[in-house]
């Protein structure tokens, strides 16, 4: 059994790793089944199930200080890649689809745990509040709002369980619509002959931007330095801003990286390679982190909650076909809008190349706009969780 907080940690680096040597080499169906985050976060909580490692003062001490620390060092690296001067092009209509998909989701999360808390335990208002983080905007959201609300981390299966099986059939479903793009937007009576100008002038766009940006040591090392004293100073300030039971130190430290993140976006730090490779990398920690406080043997609701997923996805779904047809928006944008949120930036473009790969812009700007409003739309769905719990 380990004990050791430095050896406990390389554990946790050691399984991440071997999980991403196994996706790339092994060609294993598994994986196009499920993220490998999903496959990261199990594979730990199996191991700490089987108590490969106990709960010493050095692993605690060890968790805490990397989890707290490195959280909010990877929303800042997160958000320098969403320019909100390159989301505005995205267009009114689109925007306007994009913030519609968040209201539709967050009325979603409201109604099914109206009609299902009463089954589940009484703080499950927290898993849903970390899950609807990341279906508005993608997994670093649900992390930081698990840490914004301490969510208990056994809990944290249940959010990853409705995050994986959940997302993948609305993905499947998305994707199945596309032959029926023609037959919605008539439905919606949608004009959609602009889509494809647009898009290709935002593809003109990101290829002038990403001319020339390489990953380099001097970038890593200016991006981790500059997210770790982003870190260090929003935690100082949130030390001295005013708390309450809902509205602790944490959620403020992570409001001060996303303001920071946002700005900083705008400066020639947005435009630094490595950015996104180095906050990869500090999810992978996270989530392996939470993992590791985790048990199978609290997962004993898993049908419910997954059920209940399903029912927000459904009402999502169904709000966003009746705004479709009063405002005539066409099953792209819907789509798009819709997986953007819901998945990020991992899927919201694919779903854009199935309908042409001149919008592939399109996708990627609405997931980083998912990265910015996410948070602030999850804390708000746990405000309105916790007044209904």
């Amino acid at each position: 059994m380990i004990t050791d907080g430095f050896l406990f940690l390389t554990v946790l680096l050691l399984m991440a790793a071997g999980l991403g040597l196994l996706e790339k080499h092994s060609g294993w169906r598994l994986f196009a089944i499920l993220p490998g985050i999903v496959l990261l976060y199990f594979s730990v909580m199996l191991a700490s199930s089987l108590g490969l490692w106990s709960q010493s003062d050095s692993i605690r001490a060890t968790y805490s200080v990397v989890r707290n620390n490195l959280l909010p060092a990877m929303i800042f690296l997160m958000l320098l890649k969403s320019d909100l001067r390159a989301i505005a092009h995205l267009g009114p209509r689109m925007l306007g689809a994009f913030f519609t998909a968040v209201i539709t989701i967050m009325l979603g999360f409201v109604i099914t745990f109206a009609i299902f808390h009463r089954w589940l335990e009484p703080d499950s208002w927290k898993t849903f509040a970390a899950l609807s983080g990341s279906w508005m905007g993608g997994t670093g959201n649900m992390a930081a709002i698990q840490s914004a609300l301490d969510v208990p981390d056994s809990r944290m299966g249940y959010t990853l369980l409705m995050d994986s099986i959940d997302y993948a059939i609305w993905v499947m479903i998305l994707l199945a619509l596309v032959p029926f793009a023609g037959l919605f937007n008539r439905w919606t009576n949608a004009d959609s002959s602009l889509l494809a100008k647009a898009g290709e002038r935002l593809a003109q766009q990101h290829e002038a931007k990403a001319a020339g940006t390489t990953v380099t040591q001097l970038n890593l090392l200016v991006l981790l330095s500059l997210s770790f004293l982003v870190s260090a100073v929003s935690q100082h300030l949130a030390s001295l801003l005013p708390t309450t039971a809902f509205l602790t130190s944490m959620t403020w430290t992570i409001l001060l990286v996303t303001l920071a993140g946002v700005l900083a976006a705008m400066t020639r730090l947005g435009r630094l390679a490595g950015s996104v490779e180095l906050s990869q990398i500090m999810l992978l920690v996270i989530i392996a982190l939470i993992a590791s406080r985790a048990d199978f043997a609290d997962l004993v609701k898993a049908p419910i909650y997954v059920t209940a997923g399903l029912m927000i996805l459904c009402i999502h779904g169904l709000l966003m076909a009746l705004v479709a047809k009063l405002f005539r928006l066409d099953l792209f944008t819907c789509g798009v809008a819709s997986l953007a949120n819901i998945g990020g930036v991992a899927s919201a473009p694919i779903l854009a190349a199935a309908y042409s790969k001149a919008l592939i812009p399109v996708g990627v700007l609405m997931a980083m706009l998912g990265y910015v409003v996410g948070t602030a739309g999850g804390l708000l769905v746990g405000k309105m969780l916790f007044w209904l719990a």
